[in-house]
């Protein structure tokens, strides 16, 4: 929503001084920082904490920058750190930000005491870093968010909630600070039966499970969460339970009444952050190319420079025409989520759909470029292709994205 007080910006392709001294202050941090470790800490599949602590004492890590960029007016100041930062390296990247995907959790359904109390101990400080993790994927429900499993029941008496389950593919799930999870609370209402709660340090009966190794992002912790028993104050319901009742009634009625549907927590979640996940694929997309470009101009085969024949230099002229494009669709969507716009046409799917597909293109076709030196891992491009798979899976894979941009566009409901 746009700031009170205050006229919506204007679309513009054009970044004012501020967001460019911001973005050029990042792409240094990017270029000294991230990108010297990414190899080391992309073989050591390992959190890199020292860069994330860098990060906080530059003031990147931080909830106050997260704050800034996240309430710019014009809406591009999520995207131009997400590009910049992701420019550097996916895996240490996916790691400084991916406390945001909690954050985001909260900001979208949480009461203002509830983004005052617990977004601050997601982050910590630059002396005591601390992470968060978003968990709602599970074992049996990734997409197919109705078939969630994790249960929260309400005890009444002690005003608790009871949350079991098993969640996967969380982002630095089990060795989070603050972990914000989904759980169902009406089964009956399928998707719209779910609710979003706090679990605070050191809850008894949160546990880390299996830690994943991963084709690619390998410096960011992804692992399970496991619930068992877990009670947490009724304070940690995200939104509060007289909002829940709410909207758990307005649902039954709907559901009665055939009519509209109506959106659940995890799903509030992911719409807010689909442009920024595109501005991942676009930082991906960009180091890419750019390391194919400068090996085309230096790298001389039969006499001439690479870039001289065609077949090379239509690649890159296609590569580069892509990542611009599919920057633009970011862009407009966050412009249009800021300023309070409705995505009526699925702006926000569009923009992560052609931005992660631009993303493993552009990389394969960096590697092509390159040859047999792309291939090694001497040079960063087949690191990043891996890291680039990811951005058609998580947070809504790419089949997801066109499923949502289908049923959008035609008022129906396409399976």
């Amino acid at each position: 929503m746009p700031l009170e007080g205050t006229d919506m910006a204007e679309f513009t392709m054009e970044l004012n001084d501020e967001q460019k001294e911001v973005r050029d202050w990042l792409h240094g941090f990017a270029a000294d920082v991230i990108r010297p470790a990414a190899a080391e800490w992309d073989e050591r599949e390992e959190t890199p904490w020292p860069v994330i602590q860098e990060a906080a004492k530059v003031g990147i890590y931080s909830l106050d920058f997260y704050a800034q960029q996240y309430f710019d007016p014009t809406g591009l100041g999520i995207p131009m750190a997400m590009e910049e930062l992701f420019w550097g390296d996916a895996g240490i990247a996916l790691s400084i930000v991916g406390t945001g995907l909690a954050a985001v959790g909260v900001l979208a359904n949480g009461t203002e005491e509830q983004i005052g109390t617990w977004i601050p101990q997601m982050y910590g400080d630059a002396n005591d870093v601390k992470v968060a993790a978003f968990c709602s994927s599970e074992p049996d429900a990734g997409s197919d968010v109705a078939s969630m499993r994790t249960r929260a029941v309400y005890d009444e008496a002690k005003d608790e909630w009871v949350i079991n389950g098993t969640k996967t593919w969380a982002t630095n799930g089990g060795i989070a600070n603050v972990h914000v999870v989904v759980a169902v609370v009406d089964a009956e209402l399928g998707s719209k039966g779910h609710a979003s709660f706090i679990i605070p340090p050191g809850t008894e009966g949160l546990s880390q499970g299996q830690k994943f190794k991963k084709h690619g992002i390998r410096a960011s912790h992804t692992a399970e969460v496991v619930l068992d028993n877990v009670r947490v104050p009724g304070s940690c319901l995200l939104g509060g339970k007289e909002k829940l009742d709410e909207r758990l009634a307005r649902a039954r009625e709907k559901a009665k009444q055939g009519g509209e549907r109506v959106k659940n927590a995890a799903m509030a979640t992911f719409e807010a952050s689909r442009p920024a996940v595109g501005a991942m694929a676009v930082g991906t997309a960009r180091a890419a190319y750019e390391v194919a470009l400068d090996y085309a101009k230096t790298r001389e085969q039969f006499g001439r420079p690479v870039i001289d024949n065609q077949g090379v230099a239509f690649q890159l002229a296609d590569m580069r025409t892509s990542i611009d494009a599919a920057r633009l669709l970011v862009w407009r969507a966050s412009w249009m989520a800021v300023n309070g716009k409705p995505f009526t046409a699925a702006e926000g799917s569009m923009s992560k759909l052609f931005a992660s597909e631009t993303a493993k293109k552009v990389t394969a076709q960096a590697i092509q470029i390159l040859g047999g030196n792309g291939y090694t891992r001497e040079y960063p491009v087949e690191r990043m292709h891996r890291d680039a798979a990811i951005y058609t899976i998580f947070e809504g894979t790419s089949e997801i994205q066109r499923l949502v941009i289908a049923r959008t566009l035609s008022g129906m409901t396409i399976r």
